[in-house]
């Protein structure tokens, strides 16, 4: 009889100890960090076939990597079947292996370190305990909902009988991860250990075997039938006001195998391979997938340098450049914020404690994140700055006075940047003696929130320069987006367009609240009079101004006017909506006011054929970047797959003519752009 030792295995490291306990341990080969491909199942298949037949005294589930546990399935696979056959048989292959492991005759213990997500944690449940490092680095969670799927490899029912049903659906409904700690608490994970205890903590396991906790009395009851059809319309209600079913079906369909089938946990294993089968292969997942590889290509853009900042030094404490300080300050740098006066940075440092209390939540913590953000209104930081950041107020004199005053200072070897939403780098550099020294590190608002940064550069900028600014938007956990130092750059210059449609819409005596809805039923994250409104007023505004000088476009009226007034949006309780305590009013939407369609065919299509216009004039290298930074950086419905992925599942040819009808009815703003017929030709 064959021995695990005897195995010939590419991804696992295998070994029994002393004490007849096996360990198995994944290092999938030739990538960073563990995924469970077809090939690593495969072969975790052949371990359990020995298992079964010469059963240890214990089983131990690890990784052999620094980088993490297992960080789920692997991802490339899901767009490699040809039909629904192909991937149902895949997933009941991948529900029965994890059902033999869970019914082992031996106890088995999961050692999680690092990362433990989807379908690793899928595995990490089928065994009989969970042991997790309690490292900061140590995350779980099901994020399967963000590719448009849920949990298929048994997940949804090991979840929904292992955690209450309110915990075990907001695990899987949200996507988000959870520490070791919160996993502790909620039972997701039986013990949690320092790194240095985690293998005797596994041993010790192995041989006590101690019971495992079992559901609160309200847990199960909320479980029986004549509840969860109650506790389901709950849900549905939560989740509705996140995403629609039409947009998003996935987290509905979670809570549908929840309700239909809990009673019968064979039947719901098959109704989560036939639910997940039908999800895989929706334009939906599909396009939420290409929005995955698309963030991962964006990562890719920081590999190119090796440098590293210690120190960052941001000047200007408004709002944007408070935020860009706190988030650094946030991510371990040591942070020196700049301006005029103490008042002036006090609201800064309030708005970064709130930010820290949020996010790190331990006191020690906080204080050391507290620490690392030093007021600075001489500006002393520049001298020791690895990192120098400008983000005072949008104005090319300002700017370049500042520029001239502060190079002197900084060492040789650091990173002079700036955060302009619009200005091009060639008219602030002039100033510079090193010119290609300055690059865009363009962060938008909220930024603890916008995964984006624009990292800008010019023909004159020096590449070096660049790939090190995008290696420092990936230290402090951004996704940087090379793009040419036009006028709005790529975001703005998409988004602008789109949101003055809106503004003409308004004039037009279209309601606020119609406008928005038209863009949310498209899929947008929010609606584009509610985001003129929390961006502001005057920095639309501004902004328009400056593109308009370079790109000819109009600035509608009302949104001078309402500027004038001093009605600038939520910041000022008034702008095209009313804010009541900071919270938006609208009102309610008359059956026959809305004209969704006309809506959303003028805002989508001003944005479309800007997206266009910035693709044919390279203002980014690609098609796939353009994509990737229109759903980062402005909330493009996710689920589309981005503006020009949109536009090719429609046709380029059908959206050429969408064009041209607007424009005989509404005019020159919506000429099509030349490179409708350019990629026509090409496709």
């Amino acid at each position: 009889m064959m021995t695990l030792s005897e195995l010939k295995l590419s991804h696992w490291k295998v070994e029994t100890d002393t004490q007849n306990i096996a360990w198995l341990g994944l290092d999938k080969k030739e990538t960073s960090m563990n995924v469970l491909s077809r090939e690593v199942l495969s072969e975790l298949e052949t371990c359990i076939d020995v298992i079964e037949q010469n059963t240890p005294a214990g089983l131990v589930i690890h990784s052999k990597k620094k980088s993490g546990f297992i960080a789920g399935a692997d991802v490339t696979e899901f767009t490699s079947f040809e039909n629904e056959d192909q991937v149902y048989d895949y997933i009941r292959f991948a529900q029965g292996l994890f059902e033999r492991i869970e019914n082992l005759g031996c106890p088995t213990v999961a050692l999680i370190d690092g990362v433990c997500l989807g379908g690793g944690l899928e595995l990490a449940l089928s065994c009989r305990y969970r042991i997790a490092c309690d490292e900061p680095k140590t995350r779980l969670g099901l994020p399967e909902v963000n590719l448009g799927i849920h949990p298929g490899f048994g997940g949804t029912v090991r979840v929904s009988r292992l955690l209450g049903v309110f915990t075990g659906m907001n695990l899987m409904l949200s996507g988000r991860p959870l520490s070791a700690g919160a996993a502790r608490k909620t039972g997701l994970v039986d013990f949690t250990t320092p790194r240095r205890h985690l293998y005797s903590a596994a041993r010790q396991v192995l041989q006590t075997t101690p019971p495992k906790a079992k559901p609160r009395l309200v847990d199960r009851l909320l479980r029986l039938r004549p509840f969860r059809p109650l506790v389901a319309r709950l849900l549905v209600r939560q989740v509705a006001k996140r995403v629609s079913r039409k947009h998003y079906p996935a987290p509905y369909a979670i809570i549908d195998l929840w309700k239909d089938y809990f009673d019968d946990r064979e039947l719901m294993t098959v109704k989560e391979a036939k639910s997940i089968t039908k999800l895989l292969i929706s334009d939906t997942a599909q396009n939420l997938i290409r929005v995955f590889f698309l963030q991962e290509k964006l990562k890719a853009e920081g590999k190119h340098s090796d440098f590293v900042a210690h120190r960052v030094h941001v000047i200007g404490a408004g709002v944007m450049g408070g935020d860009i300080a706190a988030w650094c300050a946030l991510k371990g740098l040591r942070v020196t914020l700049q301006d005029q006066s103490p008042e002036r940075i006090a609201p800064a440092i309030k708005r970064a404690h709130q930010l820290f209390k949020k996010r790190l939540k331990k006191p020690r913590l906080i204080q050391q994140a507290m620490d690392r953000l030093i007021p600075d209104t001489g500006g002393l930081g520049v001298k020791s700055a690895d990192v120098v950041i400008e983000a005072i107020f949008e104005n090319k004199e300002a700017k370049q006075a500042l520029f001239k005053k502060i190079e002197p200072q900084m060492k040789d070897t650091a990173l002079l940047t700036t955060n302009t939403s619009s200005i091009p780098l060639a008219e602030l550099n002039v100033v510079l003696k090193r010119p290609e020294r300055l690059t865009g590190l363009h962060f938008f608002n909220p930024v603890a929130k916008m995964l984006l940064i624009e990292i800008v550069a010019d023909s004159g900028t020096d590449p070096q320069c660049v790939h090190a600014a995008s290696a420092f938007a990936r230290q402090i956990g951004r996704l940087p987006l090379p793009v040419k130092s036009t006028p709005g750059f790529l975001v703005n210059r998409i988004l602008m367009p789109y949101l003055l449609e809106a503004v003409e819409l308004l004039a037009e005596g279209k309601s606020p609240e119609s406008i928005d809805k038209a863009a949310l039923d498209f899929g947008m994250k929010m609606g584009p009079v509610e985001l003129a409104d929390t961006v502001g007023l005057d920095i639309c505004l501004s902004v328009a101004e400056i593109l308009g000088q370079h790109l000819g476009l109009e600035v509608p009226q009302l949104l001078k006017d309402k500027v004038a007034a001093k009605e600038l949006g939520r910041k000022t309780g008034k702008g095209f909506y009313t804010y009541k305590a900071g919270k938006l009013q609208k009102a309610r939407l008359a059956d026959d006011e809305a004209q969704p369609d006309i809506i959303r065919e003028r805002l989508i299509s001003r944005l479309l054929n800007e997206a266009m216009t910035c693709l044919r004039e390279q203002v980014v290298a690609s098609a796939d970047l353009l994509d990737a930074g229109i759903v980062y950086g402005t909330g493009f419905a996710p689920f589309r797959g981005g503006p020009m992925h949109y536009s090719e599942q429609i046709g380029f040819e059908t959206q050429k003519e969408h064009f041209i009808e607007l424009e005989q009815e509404f005019g020159n703003r919506f000429h099509p752009d030349a490179g409708w017929d350019l990629l026509k030709k090409a496709s």
